[in-house]
């Protein structure tokens, strides 16, 4: 059966994205195919202005609308304290929970050396230069809990602790609901690890 041009052409298009698949790409292709031109028209100016109407910013390499982000210019934020995450994604997690009130870093990935990502392809000379402002008191490490993300946080941990700046990492473990039968040895190891008094 011979594929309408346009309709192969979002479908290829579509499977370039992370996560979507020959199959995901026909779903959504044929999904957006019924739906009426006005959303579609929405939906292509909405990528369109994708690009044009973001910045990353200057100091943490988050994206926001301007540079510096609204995050680092915020005075009522913590000024003390450094969260480092490997990307934008992390920090709209944590700001979902309202829980953090100081600053961040985006490293813009991990330390790789099989997909040749090191610390030079990282922005972690810039996190070196704003901690030795001389204001930073924590530097809390938030990178993903695998090899890699845990190879990234002790590069730069290794590389400030001559600053005399409280390094801390987030809590490992089990998922709040979670059952301890279906856990699996490491995330057991780390809940045991990241324990506190009761």
């Amino acid at each position: 059966m011979k594929i309408a041009r346009a309709v192969n052409r979002l479908i290829e298009a579509l499977e370039k994205l992370p996560g979507i698949g020959p199959k995901s790409a026909q779903r959504l292709t044929f999904y957006l195919l019924h739906n009426p031109q006005s959303e579609l028209d929405k939906f292509s100016l909405a990528l369109g202005r994708l690009k044009k109407d973001t910045r990353e910013c200057a100091i943490c390499f988050n994206v926001g609308e301007k540079s510096p982000c609204d995050i680092c210019l915020d005075k009522e934020r913590d000024q003390t304290k450094i969260c480092v995450v490997e990307q934008p994604l992390d920090i709209w997690a944590i700001e979902k929970g309202g829980f953090y009130k100081g600053l961040y870093h985006v490293l813009g990935g991990s330390l790789s050396p099989l997909n040749n990502i090191g610390p030079e392809e990282l922005h972690i000379h810039d996190l070196l230069t704003r901690l030795r402002n001389g204001k930073i008191a924590e530097l809390i490490m938030a990178t993903n809990p695998n090899m890699e993300g845990e190879a990234t946080a002790m590069y730069i941990a290794n590389k400030v602790r001559e600053l005399k700046i409280i390094i801390t990492r987030i809590g490992r473990g089990l998922p709040v609901g979670a059952d301890l039968e279906y856990a699996d040895e490491v995330t057991l190891s780390r809940a045991f690890e990241s324990r506190r008094e009761f």
